[in-house]
């Protein structure tokens, strides 16, 4: 879609999809404007907040998981600690 410099938006949605938006909006009492605001602005304001250290980083780098399983307890090597 084309982009100019004015301050509206024109998008194209299956006619279904219009008569049941419009419907949703009519009977929640709001205009698709006012929608479409509120809801472009959250996802706006979402994705400006930074994120906290090492909370979002690429699952790239997180370590593979690991299948532990029971061991036996490792030798005492100190001789001055009794050994059970």
């Amino acid at each position: 879609m084309a982009r100019g410099e004015s301050g509206r938006i024109v998008i194209e949605v299956e006619p279904g999809m219009k008569r049941r938006l419009y419907a949703a909006l009519a009977l929640s009492g709001s205009t698709l404007k006012d929608w479409f605001i509120k809801s472009a602005t959250e996802f706006i304001t979402d994705r400006e907040q930074l994120p906290l250290p090492g909370i979002l980083r690429p699952l790239k780098s997180l370590p593979e998981p690991t299948l532990r399983t029971a061991e036996e307890p490792a030798p005492n090597k100190d001789p001055e600690v009794p050994t059970t």
